[in-house]
Parts: structure tokens; C-alpha cells; sequence
């Protein structure tokens, strides 16, 4: 290595010198540059997402959390297990949000095993609670990709063929400790579509790598906590649907809520059937099935009895601009709007927000008068949901 001081080592070949791309502004300011920076990076992640690729409305995802005992590593603050739960809170928030007709199961894994902590329900509620539960979990042993795997495929594979099967994994461990070949594994979860990724805490794995490759997932190692949260935000979004997903007519039931009174002579009290493993009595009201008038508190649900999905028509709404997302937002330069006429100031009529450009323009194609602004780009969602 003395001998050749010049020579560039092969590590570093991945690398950019990254700190001259860092310019100081007039008070020797370096904030211009770095927000300029996440800019063109938030940028990119928007103009992908805004491509004409069909993505799908209805989800089946379950994510599995490692509870070995590298959740106790203190890197991130109190410890990986309480950090991971807290953020899994928001990403279930989130997750119901933009796919408010799709269902989440949780799994976690340790001691060689795994155990599901909620299964395939479309209620956030019930799932929230469950992960404020698990803060008191004792984290001892090794996980096990294979037994996770198996269990969560032991449900998806029973899901239609037109619905999105996936998983998500985050995993602490540098190990894994699993009965069989996982390869065979990745065989099996390739051939029934099941999309798999991983989030790492701690380096990549070699066998996370082929697990994600091999079936179509993603593979990332956070950072830090902030870039943690922006991971499990990615998976948020519905991911594009594979060519040789089934196209199906499914049923499904709009009931109305009714609300009924003591006072009412005809109402009769009906049992709940959300709550079958709750101490809940019967109710007077909610939703009521139109096929077997089975009684629910809440949308979207699946009816127990018939099989009917139950949805509400707003939770249909939000979910249809994710089969047609719209078309790319296009760049353009402040000057040449000016030279047309335009100010650098315009009210963007749909989402009812005041932008100020400072150096670039951001024009819809489906409505050319409309302009925003490139450092508002929550804008664009506003647009795109509303078209």
C-alpha cells in the first residue's frame, strides 16, 4: 500500500467525493446547498412514483419484526425494539391511509420461532394496540427468516390472485437460524407471486439480498432513525403490479350506518360481529351487511358470514388514482414562463396553496394553466390525488 499511493483502492471506487459538490453562500452559509441537494433527491423519488405504471388497489402485506436480542442495541434511542414499534405506528397510519381497502398482518420472530401478533385485518386500530403491547416484549435468541416466511405464506397464498401479496421484513440480525434450506424457500414464495423486502438495522446479509432480488423486493440498511422512517414510508405506496397478476370482477357491499335508539319500537339489538373476540354485547347500530345483514362497527371489512367485502364509497375513491397515477410533472425554468407572461407567483386553483418560485417551475400536463412549486412538492400529491 506505501508502494502505490496513488492508486485509488477498490472500496473507494463506489464512492463520490461528495463534500466538493458543498458551496458557501454569500454569509458562508452551507444551508442553500444541502437543501438543493434533498431537493433533487425527494425530486427524483416523486417524478418515479408519478410514472405511468399500474399499481394495485388491493394489499395483503404482513411485516415481520425481528425481536431477537440485537433489538436491545441502543443505536437507536432507547433501543431498536421500542424505536421500530413507534415508527411501525406511523407506517400503519399511513399504510391504511393510501390504501384504505388493503389488510396488514404483524409477525414477530425470535427464539428460533415466529408468531403472528395480528392477523390479516384491515382495522388500524386493532394493529396499533397490538405494537404498544409488544413494547414489554423480551427480546432473547436468534430469528428465523424460514419460520416467518412459512407462516405468513401459510395465509397469502390463500389470498385472489388479482390482490398484491407481499411482505416486509425488519430485521436486526446478522443471523438467522431456520430448519430448512431458505433457498427452497425463495423458490416457493417466487412461484406464488409473494413480493418480499427487507429494511435492515445493523449490514446487509447475503442471503437478504438474493431473498429480495429473487422475488421482486427492495433491500435498504438504515442510517439513522430519520432514514428508518423514510424506508418504511416507501412502502407506503402500493408497489407495481407484475405482469401476470389476475384481472378479476369482485363483489363488493356499500352499507349505509344506521343508528338505532332504546326508544325505537322496532330496533333490536344486534351482535357485532368485529367484535367476536372482544367482551362486546350487542348494539343497536352500524354497518349492516346488504347480503346477510351481519352487523359491523366499522369499514372496510370483510363479512365473516358471506365473504362480502364491505367498503364504504370514499375508501373506493382513494384507492382508484393508484390504478392510473398521473402523468409526470414537467421542469422548466422561471425565465421562460416570465417571457410567456406568467408571474412567478400563481394560485394552484385544485389544492388551494400560494407558491413562490425561486428558480424552476413545476407544470401538470394534465392541466397546463396550473403551476407549483418545486419547494412544495406535498403539492403534487394534493394534484395528483384530486385529478
Amino acid at each position: 500500500m506505501d508502494e502505490e499511493p496513488e492508486r485509488a483502492k477498490r472500496w473507494e471506487g463506489g464512492y463520490e467525493r461528495t463534500w466538493e459538490v458543498l458551496k458557501e453562500d454569500e454569509s458562508g452559509s452551507l444551508k442553500a446547498t444541502v437543501e438543493e441537494i434533498l431537493y433533487q433527491s425527494k425530486r427524483k423519488r416523486v417524478i418515479e412514483s408519478h410514472g405511468q405504471v399500474r399499481l394495485g388497489m388491493m394489499r395483503h402485506l404482513f411485516v415481520v419484526i425481528d425481536c431477537s436480542r440485537s433489538m436491545e442495541d441502543q443505536d437507536l434511542k432507547p433501543n431498536r425494539l421500542t424505536s421500530t414499534l413507534k415508527l411501525m405506528e406511523a407506517f400503519i397510519d399511513g399504510y391504511f391511509d393510501q390504501n384504505p381497502i388493503s389488510q396488514v398482518g404483524i409477525i414477530t420472530t425470535k427464539n428460533k420461532r415466529a408468531e403472528k401478533l395480528t392477523d390479516l385485518a384491515g382495522n388500524p386500530k386493532k394493529h396499533i394496540a397490538m405494537l404498544k403491547k409488544a413494547v414489554d416484549t423480551v427480546c432473547v435468541g436468534e430469528p428465523s427468516l424460514y419460520n416467518s416466511l412459512k407462516l405468513a405464506i401459510q395465509t397469502l397464498k390463500h389470498m385472489p390472485g388479482h390482490t398484491s401479496r407481499e411482505i416486509l421484513i425488519i430485521l436486526s440480525s446478522l443471523t438467522t437460524c431456520d430448519p430448512a434450506n431458505i433457498y427452497e424457500m425463495t423458490k416457493t414464495l417466487k412461484s406464488l407471486n409473494v413480493r418480499v423486502s427487507i429494511i435492515g438495522l445493523s449490514a446487509e446479509v447475503r442471503v437478504c439480498t438474493v431473498l429480495t432480488r429473487e422475488t421482486g423486493g427492495s433491500y435498504h440498511v438504515i442510517l439513522d432513525e430519520s432514514h428508518f422512517k423514510e424506508l418504511l414510508m416507501l412502502h407506503v405506496k402500493p408497489p407495481p403490479t407484475s405482469s401476470s397478476s389476475e384481472c378479476s370482477l369482485i363483489r363488493m357491499g356499500f352499507p349505509q350506518h344506521t343508528i338505532g335508539s332504546l326508544a325505537d319500537q322496532d330496533a333490536k339489538p344486534a351482535f357485532s360481529m368485529s367484535h367476536l373476540d372482544s367482551s362486546s354485547g350487542p348494539s343497536l347500530g352500524g354497518y349492516f351487511c346488504p347480503q346477510c345483514h351481519s352487523n359491523y362497527t366499522e369499514l372496510p371489512v370483510e363479512c365473516k358470514v358471506c365473504g362480502l367485502t364491505l367498503v364504504s364509497a370514499p375508501h373506493l375513491a382513494r384507492s382508484f388514482h393508484h390504478l392510473f397515477p398521473l402523468d409526470a410533472f414537467i421542469e422548466s425554468p422561471v425565465e421562460e414562463h416570465q417571457r410567456n407572461g406568467y408571474s412567478p407567483v400563481h394560485h394552484v386553483a385544485v389544492c388551494s396553496v400560494w407558491n413562490v418560485i425561486s428558480s424552476s417551475m413545476i407544470r401538470c400536463t394534465a392541466a397546463p394553466a396550473v403551476f407549483t412549486v418545486k419547494l412544495l412538492l406535498e403539492a403534487e400529491c394534493q394534484l395528483s390525488d384530486r385529478y
